[in-house]
């Protein structure tokens, strides 16, 4: 009865509870008076982390409890060969030191050590401390689990991450094309559990393998700008088709429908609820079910979720877009914001298997003359796509397999 009076309660307020939800942002810095930039990026990366992984991971949830049953292990006839010779081959470049900065158990805390802010103090090897071959070989690694619109997505982040240095007098310490670091969990394996990581600005990708299972989730992509408006990369973009359709889905909707999908139209801050360190959100399910659509406007939905999915290699993508249709019915719309063509907004699509928000944020640091510091702006995009109901990371699939076989 809790349960079921939770979840009315969190249908009847939400939109003014999502319109109200922020990410969580760092402290304020409150460090000795001598503390040097480096000490204070330091402390203050110790300090999410505490804050963060003071629970054990649980996933997240709709109500505070995992939904049994949905990520069976099994073969899905797709091969993981080539991400494991890939991992090989990256990890055989590595000399000493850097091999031991860079690989971790497969069940180490280090998988939920990400975070967006440009501060944060990360693990692994970069990009920039990388030699030629070895950039070229992790580069590999990702061709190799991603699709070609995957990798893309990754390189144009990073580079429009340099664009972000030459718009603040070419701060090229702080924000760079390769300040993104790599790290691998658990010895790369036909059988055994193990995964990789790359962790930066705006790009942040766990990628959990178990046999020919795969998990790519947390997954957060974004930029600002998102449109490079000069220098070395200008005219590069990103996230615009998944911008516009996600509009043309709302307007795809009838009135009713879309009074069901707005939460509010008020958008006013940064509202995404999966970022950094938030593994174990409750979200309730809001706004309009996926059942309560027609046919045309159910494949809009399936053909906006694989704009996201489809950052995984083709044979990956599939198996994953089958589990989303096996669960078509319980996915929901929600969406804060307006709709019209030059609007800021917010929506996320949520079923028992994906969850993926789109978000326009606050400006962070880039702001041209005359922008609104208070308000979101098409210019500051956050992207996340997780796996609610404890399989983030592959850790459900990581706990089936650990209790068939005790290490």
């Amino acid at each position: 009865m809790k349960i079921r009076l939770f979840l009315v309660f969190g249908a009847l307020v939400g939109g003014a509870w999502f319109a109200q939800a922020q990410t969580p942002a760092a402290p304020a810095s409150t460090g000795p008076a001598n503390e040097s930039p480096a000490e204070r990026n330091l402390r203050r990366s110790r300090e999410a982390e505490s804050r963060g992984l003071a629970e054990a991971f649980r996933g997240i949830t709709t109500a505070g409890v995992t939904e049994p049953g949905l990520f069976p292990l099994r073969s899905t006839g797709v091969s993981t060969e080539p991400v494991r010779l890939a991992a090989v081959r990256w990890l055989g470049l590595l000399t000493p030191e850097q091999r031991a900065k860079s690989t971790f158990p497969v069940d180490d805390p280090e998988w939920r050590k990400w975070m967006n802010q440009h501060f944060y103090v990360r693990q692994g090897v970069s990009f920039k401390d990388m030699t030629g071959p070895q950039r070229e070989a992790a580069f590999d690694l990702m061709r190799a689990a991603m699709s070609a619109k995957g990798l893309k997505l990754s390189q144009d982040i990073m580079k429009l991450n340099h664009t972000l240095g030459e718009l603040n007098q070419d701060d090229f310490v702080n924000y760079g094309e390769w300040l993104y670091h790599v790290t691998v969990m658990g010895e790369p394996s036909a059988t055994r559990p193990w995964g990789w990581q790359v962790d930066g600005h705006h790009l942040i990708i766990n990628y959990f393998v178990l046999g020919d299972q795969v998990v790519m989730t947390p997954l957060f992509v974004g930029s600002e700008p998102v449109i490079a408006p000069s220098g070395k990369y200008k005219g590069l973009s990103i996230l615009q088709q998944e911008q516009a359709d996600g509009l043309a889905l709302l307007r795809a909707l009838d009135p009713g429908q879309r009074a069901r999908a707005i939460l509010t139209s008020a958008k006013t801050g940064n509202n995404n609820q999966t970022e950094a360190f938030r593994d174990n959100v409750v979200i309730p399910y809001a706004g309009v079910p996926a059942a309560d659509l027609n046919p045309a406007q159910q494949q809009r939905l399936l053909a906006l979720i694989a704009l996201f999915v489809d950052n995984l290699k083709e044979g990956q993508a599939k198996v994953k877009m089958d589990e989303v249709r096996a669960h078509l019915a319980r996915t929901h719309f929600a969406w804060i914001g307006g709709a019209d063509d030059a609007s800021v907004f917010y929506y996320r699509i949520h079923s028992p298997v994906v969850l993926i928000e789109f978000d326009h944020q606050r400006p962070a640091n880039y702001r041209p003359a005359g922008t609104d510091t208070q308000m979101p702006n098409r210019e500051h995009i956050h992207v996340v796509v997780r796996t609610p109901n404890g399989n983030d990371y592959g850790k459900d699939l990581l706990r089936q397999h650990l209790e068939q076989h005790k290490h």
